[in-house]
């Protein structure tokens, strides 16, 4: 009799596990949607409705084994709104894609919760404010997107933390100050990009040329100057894009450049090199 008690116990458990799983997410999506001053194609607003389960929603991803939100994509839905601290409460979120909309306001610290994370893209949006350095401590982090924002304040240096990255792109904000040489730990980076920031400044740290899985450096349209390591191409065996042009570099041309086998393109106008 107590095993079988046990059982029925064990069983109920679970049940209300599973129950308490599957709209574990539900509140912080809906808080989501609540920040969504504008959803002119009514996606959210049509389908994005409590009475019905999460996974059914659009642009819903669950896992089927834990019951829970892996993947939020809501690219390209011309979404105006904000992100609430609500977000950091999806534990088990994968992926979190929000580019090419109007989301605007800054970051919310609470993303550093979501310690699964592998994919954020939040490109092509109007987001502002300084990049949270709570991101450095993302532990599977691989693509972070922030490209085209309108983000302030310098590059955390805490990103050089997250060694299983490997696109790097902040190219079009208004970031400033200099590039951490703690970048120069990120072993598995294959593409960074910082183009278009125009007050990103100092020297390129020389850590940066030892990323050997690096395909593309854009560091276009800053101010960045010194030297480029004669030897650059020595420790870049795959890189395929050397994007440099219009800053303040000087100095030779890196007299290894054909040691880069693999490069398919290279700019360095508008600099000062000889």
């Amino acid at each position: 009799m107590p095993f079988v008690m046990y059982c029925i116990c064990a069983m109920s458990f679970l049940a209300i596990e599973a129950t308490t799983n599957i709209t574990t997410d539900q509140p912080s999506l809906l808080a989501l949607k609540a920040h969504i001053s504008n959803d002119p194609h009514s996606y959210l607003a049509n389908n994005w409705i409590a009475s019905t389960s999460v996974c059914n929603w659009v642009g819903i991803t669950c896992d089927s084994q834990n019951n829970r939100v892996v993947a939020l994509n809501l690219t390209s839905m011309s979404l105006t709104g904000t992100i609430p601290p609500h977000i950091g409460n999806l534990s088990f979120l994968v992926q979190l894609g929000l580019g090419n909309n109007s989301f605007h306001g800054s970051l919310p610290v609470e993303l550093v919760h979501l310690r699964r994370l592998e994919i954020l893209l939040l490109g092509l949006n109007s987001f502002q404010g300084d990049i949270p350095s709570g991101l450095g401590s993302l532990p599977k982090l691989q693509y972070l997107y922030l490209n085209f924002n309108n983000f302030t304040g310098s590059i955390p240096p805490s990103l050089g933390n997250i060694t299983t990255l490997r696109s790097l792109e902040f190219g079009n904000n208004n970031l400033q100050g200099i590039i951490p040489e703690e970048i120069g730990n990120l072993t598995n980076l294959e593409t960074f990009i910082l183009r278009g920031n125009q007050q990103i400044s100092g020297t390129i740290p020389p850590t940066i040329f030892n990323i050997s899985s690096l395909k593309m450096i854009n560091f276009a349209w800053n101010r960045l100057s010194g030297s480029l390591p004669d030897d650059l191409c020595q420790y870049l065996p795959v890189l395929q894009r050397l994007i440099l042009h219009r800053n303040q570099l000087e100095g030779s041309i890196p007299s290894s450049l054909w040691q880069c086998r693999e490069l398919l393109g290279i700019t360095l106008d508008d600099n000062k090199l000889t």
